[in-house]
């Protein structure tokens, strides 16, 4: 008898639950659309928005091809409604709260529930939750009805006395570049842009994890898990705490009030290192929440232990401005990144995964956020932690000045909070910047022309209200990373530019000034400077839909959105560059333009460490297939900008310039060791034959750059446009030229190629007689070439590598300066 009475105890004990996690159902599937003056329903994909849903029943032509993008214009103007049906099983009925979370609606948009209103939401960048438990059937429809922006920005534009600077944009809180910016389309969206779940639970639910890092030493890190935590029930639960599967802590408290601290420790922690600096590592740390045995919900995040600190000191010439990781300065390299594409919907996490590979092969250790895109999603920053990528994060405000109205602000508050809780986990976040231009934009572009000094104080109190005082203190509330008011901290026209804070320099492109100006003046710290190029031959087929190269076309001439670009690339290129008649050379000499001057930029802000500490071009990818300021084109394309930039990144640089006749060759060592080795110099013709050659033992210190070498020219006997100069430092090596490329005296000659196909695509070998400046090699087929634009030395070949999914033969072209040259 016994026996039977205690298999019948463990029997019962077998039947209870192990667990009552909340229950969490994607509300992503059987969706329709239409406008809200039509009878006639379409599917719809969510997340999505209108112009995809449009796109995909050939409702309307892509606007990004040719001229298209004038035709969908309606699109913005319209209102629009969105509706799906779903059922809930009993069991989750039955559960105690059940709310509707709504990760993104843009922008304007009234919920129905059952045909209760549930939410009028006015913020692209906030997360709405709904409790529903009182609405909810087993049959449910869910209804969202889109107003177009203009409406709400008409009647909020009413209200003021003055008109802001620029337009009725910064009124609505959603992307602004989707109102057309100097680079990319007016395609203003609207739709549901991200996921949309209902999470039904009982008696507790985790709603968010903070990793506080209380401190950091090599031998322990103190740190503490702050829960966010709902608690319907007064007695006490279990919370385990694990890092990396291993049990560290167990609180037993009632945790009747939020939030909720648990502190540990992690012994001999291992550091989270920017990619080109050391490993960046990070821990798996997971909380899970128990009723007795019964687990109730659980949580989890990557965590990378380091210290970011943003140093601005004074000094005799200004005031510093550079990032230290782990107490080490750290020299930041990388660009400006913006959205992918004009509708989000159209970014998968591969092209997540494709373009920060990208941003890692191109040596690359910082990405500025702009402040007229988005939060960026989940994945970008989880991908940047992993792969040891900073991260610059731009509140999203750009270029213009915000309201100062109460429900403006409240409306700012919640963006800021909700999108700091977030991302304040991240390790690769380094900055929280509040804004891009708008402080330059008000001191220095005429804003305030004709204005009295009434609306003036007005205005600028309203921008101190967002920037000096709401964002700043949330920031400081929420996390410990730095926060700075504004990109650039001077516009170009004021002379502290160069000697303090970050700098926007735009003397080059936007007011014509040369090249050389870069080397000249070199600020603290290069958070924008760039100039534009075509893009690929793809690209260009593409927005033409026609396999010849035309780029005259009016299709074409749409998708080049500044004013004066063609014209400045033109001119520009006359100064530097043979300007080649025929298309397809004119675009290959576009992009080596682009390179040419920016890398000549990032060289000399590398030479000017540890005055400056940073260099982030202008700008890294597109958002719609463009001539642009890209290094990256919309199809992925590596221009000549990202090859070079690539070569120009390395750890360890070596540079030379020519000043007042004398050569003067640095090595820029970012490594965090000492490195000794041969520096040795060569003066070749470009057959090959030697002038003249040194060399010199050298040691570059760590985190240093120094002049190892300086060169009286008048003491060598040389033709300057007929030699270049080639240094090699361990395994580094430089090519030097000694004039523009337009007056190189280059020899033309055949360029031998040897293709061989191998598991991953192709490898070339090619060879010449005589140095061939600047080989691009390109085809049709899709692909990544491992190296382009580069020299080819006499007689000595090089071997490319071509990977691609093709297994059929590929035909290879190539172009070189050589070939232009008259």
């Amino acid at each position: 008898m016994r026996y039977n009475f205690l298999l019948l105890i463990l029997v019962c004990c077998s039947c209870q639950p192990k667990h009552d996690i909340p229950v969490n159902i994607e509300l992503h599937n059987d969706w329709q659309f239409k406008k809200t003056t039509d009878s006639v329903w379409h599917s719809a994909t969510v997340p999505g928005n209108v112009f995809s849903d449009l796109l995909d029943h050939d409702l309307i032509e892509d606007p990004f091809i040719g001229s298209n993008e004038e035709k969908v214009q309606w699109v913005s103007e319209t209102d629009w409604e969105y509706k799906t049906s779903f059922s809930i099983d009993k069991e989750t009925l039955e559960k105690k709260n059940i709310a509707l979370n709504f990760d993104g609606l843009d922008t304007y948009a009234s919920v129905f529930l059952n045909d209760s209103l549930i939410l009028k939401a006015n913020n692209a960048f906030l997360e709405w939750k709904v409790d529903v438990k009182q609405i909810l059937n087993e049959q449910n429809e869910l209804r969202i009805l889109f107003e177009n922006t203009s409406k709400h920005e008409e009647l909020a534009k009413e209200k003021l006395p003055y008109e802001l600077p620029e337009g009725n944009r910064i009124f609505t809180r959603k992307a602004q570049f989707q109102y057309g910016w100097d680079w990319g389309p007016k395609l203003n969206t609207s739709g549901i842009w991200r996921p949309i779940n209902l999470v039904a639970w009982n008696d507790a639910r985790i709603y968010d994890m903070y990793v506080n890092q209380h401190s950091l030493t090599d031998s322990i890190a103190k740190l503490s898990v702050q829960l966010d935590f709902a608690n319907r029930k007064t007695h006490d639960y279990n919370f385990e705490l694990f890092v990396n599967d291993s049990l560290v802590a167990v609180s037993e408290e009632g945790f009747q009030y939020s939030p909720h601290s648990i502190p540990f420790t992690i012994k001999n922690p291992r550091r989270w290192w920017p990619h080109n600096l050391g490993e960046p590592y990070l821990y798996d740390i997971k909380v899970i929440v128990k009723d007795d045995e019964k687990i109730l919900d659980s949580i989890s995040v990557k965590k990378g232990l380091r210290t970011i600190e943003l140093v601005t000191e004074k000094d005799s010439i200004g005031k510093s401005f550079d990032f230290k990781v782990n107490d080490v300065p750290v020299y930041a390299k990388g660009a400006n990144y913006i959205p992918q594409h004009s509708f989000q919907n159209k970014v998968k996490n591969e092209d997540y995964e494709r373009l920060l590979n990208d941003v890692v092969d191109a040596n690359m250790n910082m990405l500025r956020v702009w402040g007229g895109g988005i939060y960026e999603n989940d994945v970008f920053y989880d991908l940047c932690d992993e792969k040891g990528i900073l991260v610059w994060q731009d509140f999203m405000f750009a270029c213009a000045m915000y309201p100062g109205d109460d429900n403006f602000l409240e409306n700012v508050q919640q963006e800021a909070s909700d999108n700091v809780k977030r991302l304040r986990n991240h390790a690769s976040i380094a900055l929280w910047c509040g804004n891009n231009e708008n402080s330059e934009g008000w001191h220095r572009w005429g804003w305030q022309a004709d204005r009295s000094e009434a609306e003036k104080k007005e205005i600028w109190n309203n921008y101190l209200k967002v920037f000096d005082s709401i964002l700043p203190n949330t920031v400081s509330q929420l996390t410990d990373t730095d926060y700075w008011e504004s990109s650039p901290k001077y516009g170009r026209g004021n002379p502290k530019y160069k000697t303090e804070g970050d700098a926007h320099d735009w003397w080059i492109w936007h007011d014509g000034y040369p090249f050389e100006h870069l080397e000249e003046n070199v600020p603290r710290f290069m958070s924008e400077f760039g100039f534009q190029s075509f893009p690929s031959y793809e690209t260009i087929r593409y927005i033409n839909q026609s396999d010849s190269i035309k780029i005259s076309s009016e299709s074409f001439k749409n998708h080049q959105k500044h004013s004066r670009g063609f014209q400045i690339i033109e001119d520009y290129m006359q100064r530097d560059f043979p300007v080649p008649e025929n298309p397809e050379d004119y675009v290959y000499v576009s992009q080596l333009l682009q390179a040419y001057g920016i890398t000549k930029g990032i060289e000399a802000q590398r030479r000017a460490k540890p005055y400056n500490m940073g260099t982030l071009y202008w700008q890294l990818n597109d958002c719609w297939p463009a001539v642009a300021w890209s290094s990256i084109d919309y199809f992925g394309n590596w221009k000549a900008l990202h090859y070079k930039a690539k070569r120009s990144f390395e750890n360890v640089l070596i540079s030379s310039i020519v000043k007042n006749d004398t050569l003067k060759t640095w090595i820029v060592n970012d490594d965090l060791v000492l490195k000794r080795g041969t520096l040795s110099l060569q003066l070749f013709d470009f057959n090959g034959n030697l002038i003249w050659e040194d060399s010199k033992e050298v040691m570059a210190n760590p985190t240093s750059s120094e002049i190892m070498y300086q060169l009286d020219l008048n003491t060598v006997q040389f033709k300057k446009s007929e030699t270049v100069l080639i240094s090699n430092f361990n395994n580094q090596t430089s090519n030097f030229y000694f004039v523009k490329p337009k007056d190189l005296k280059l020899k033309k000659a055949d360029i031998q190629k040897k293709i061989t196909k191998n598991d991953d695509g192709f490898k070339i070998e090619l060879s010449s007689k005589t140095l061939q400046k600047d080989v691009f090699l390109y085809t049709k087929t899709n692909g990544h070439f491992s190296d382009n634009f580069f020299d080819l030395l006499p007689n000595q070949p090089k071997t490319i590598e071509f990977s691609t999914q093709e297994n059929e033969s590929v035909n290879f072209n190539i172009k070189c300066i050589n070939n232009l040259i008259r």
